[in-house]
């Protein structure tokens, strides 16, 4: 037989631990797992290690592959000192070791709290294990939650990066230095912009003087930074100047908390309302003084209005550059509104240059559309055509997924609750224990009736709009042989227009448009 180790250790474990005290090491696990399976007489496949990595991470690097060698039936046996090492998710419980791992052949074993997939009648203990292991995550999220909140509130910097111009104090946590290398350039991007230059021509000329823009700096001077996603430049641009005139950090005020995880087993992050913002006055010492911030805010009002008397341009925030993949800015000669790349002015050969009229843009759309709109209006076929994004037949094939998933998940609920009852019958729980379990495990199973109970809800509200025609011939034949675009048009019809440099010698301009439809 062949048996896989698999060992984790979190930042939480090491921080728990004493000089005397390595029960939690990763040394110590492999020691343990290594004894065990020479006593089994199990020959040691391999030994997978994830160090620094919470329990609650479905990304850990030795985590998938030992999945994936799993898959593959290269082992026999997976080892480890505790469930909670492997997962701390219920939902990986029922997956994996439930799941899947019996459909491979493979056994799981982990040694500290007697789990072992050979032995049917603790299949029970390994669910309670997940299910105790979930509470732990929720709780240690909420604990950690509530901490940061209050750092927060008291105007601690809880970031992993200090901001540009600024450096984390090491002799006291949660408080900023200032960095003066790279305030001097902070300072001077404010005074520029105060005495009226734009902010690509201040991106232009810290790029002539080859000064590193903030990721940059960061990574010259060995300090830890996040390389923006799609950006590996080193050059300045005009985002990169705008943000730093409007944040606040650099008159001391700390603002945090302007994005929140969607949940503890989430790390993605979404935008918070701003009356939400934690927002401290007076934390450190500003770079930027009172009087210049002002003016620069004065500015920034002025120059924020917006052209066309006063609306929103018809394409804002739609087109990117289909080389560099920024976003284009309006600009306007002689009486028209143009197009163009961001990237174009602040250095040489920064990008090529995309370019197009506002105008020339919008009878591209037009032509597109009015012939997509009379390919499928001639085949009067368009209702089972046209995919709109928001499909109500894939919506419905997703809540009717959704509502197997937690009828059953309900159901594993109530059989728990039976079969508490009768472990306590048999002794094997307290009174109380079967009290405080039964209580939880009828609250899921009440929480998961209410989900399935509104997704047949949703299901019969699509039935019913199906019946009634989801208009989709009506919403394509309102924008049928259209001569001009609104903005209202825009936001409906399309995702993004993606615009290229035109074709040398000629007055073509190459454009590629993602229809929401």
């Amino acid at each position: 037989m062949k048996a896989a180790i698999y060992c984790r250790l979190s930042e939480e474990d090491r921080n728990k631990q004493f000089e005397t005290d390595d029960s939690n090491s990763i040394q110590n696990q492999k020691a343990m797992l290594l004894q065990y399976s020479m006593a089994q007489g199990w020959e040691v496949y391999h030994i997978y290690s994830d160090d620094d990595y919470t329990g609650s991470d479905r990304n850990r690097p030795e985590f998938q592959r030992l999945l994936h060698d799993a898959e593959r039936r290269k082992f026999d046996i997976i080892l480890c000192k505790t469930q909670s090492r492997f997962t701390r998710e219920l939902e990986l419980v029922e997956k994996y070791i439930h799941g899947l791992f019996p459909i491979w052949g493979i056994r799981f074993i982990s040694i500290v709290d007697n789990a072992d997939t050979a032995n049917k009648g603790n299949k029970k203990s390994r669910q309670i294990n997940g299910l105790v292991n979930e509470w732990y995550l929720e709780d240690m999220s909420e604990n950690i939650r509530s901490v940061l909140t209050n750092r927060r509130q008291n105007g601690f910097h809880i970031g992993a990066f200090a901001l540009y111009g600024y450096k984390k104090d090491p002799d006291r946590k949660g408080h900023l230095l200032i960095d003066e290398e790279a305030a001097a350039v902070v300072r001077e991007v404010f005074t520029l912009f105060s005495q009226g230059h734009g902010k690509t021509a201040i991106a232009r000329m810290l790029n002539d003087r080859g000064v590193p823009n903030p990721t940059e700096y960061k990574r010259l001077h060995g300090l830890r930074y996040r390389q923006p996603k799609g950006q590996n430049s080193t050059l300045w641009r005009y985002s990169s100047i705008a943000d730093m005139l409007e944040n606040e950090l650099y008159i001391g005020n700390m603002v945090q908390g302007k994005y929140g995880s969607i949940s503890y087993k989430s790390k993605q992050n979404r935008p918070r309302p701003k009356s939400e913002w934690y927002r401290v006055e007076g934390t450190h010492e500003p770079i930027i003084d009172r009087d210049l911030w002002e003016r620069v805010q004065k500015l920034l009002a002025q120059r924020a209005k917006p052209f066309s008397g006063g609306s929103i341009g018809l394409f804002a925030r739609k087109v990117r550059c289909a080389h560099c993949g920024y976003t284009m800015r309006s600009t306007k000669s002689r009486g028209r509104h143009y197009l163009q790349c961001p990237s174009r002015h602040v250095a040489k050969d920064a990008c090529i240059g995309s370019f197009i009229s506002v105008e020339k843009l919008e009878q591209t759309v037009l032509c597109e559309l009015n012939r997509l709109s009379a390919e499928y209006l001639d085949q009067d076929e368009l209702e089972r055509n046209i995919q709109l994004r928001d499909n109500p037949q894939a919506q419905k094939r997703q809540l009717q997924k959704n509502l197997a998933s937690y009828e059953k998940k309900r159901d594993e609920y109530a059989k728990a609750v039976r079969a508490l009852y009768m472990d306590k019958v048999k002794g094997i729980i307290t009174e109380g224990d079967h009290r405080d379990m039964s209580r939880d495990f009828s609250a899921e199973q009440d929480r998961y009736e209410r989900l399935a109970e509104d997704c047949r809800r949703r299901i019969t509200e699509l039935d019913a709009r199906a019946e009634a025609g989801d208009g989709r011939k009506a919403i394509v034949e309102r924008y049928a042989n259209l001569e001009h675009l609104t903005r209202e048009m825009v936001e409906a019809l399309i995702d993004h227009v993606a615009v290229g440099k035109r074709v040398p010698g000629t007055r073509d301009v190459p454009v590629e448009i993602h229809w929401n439809f």
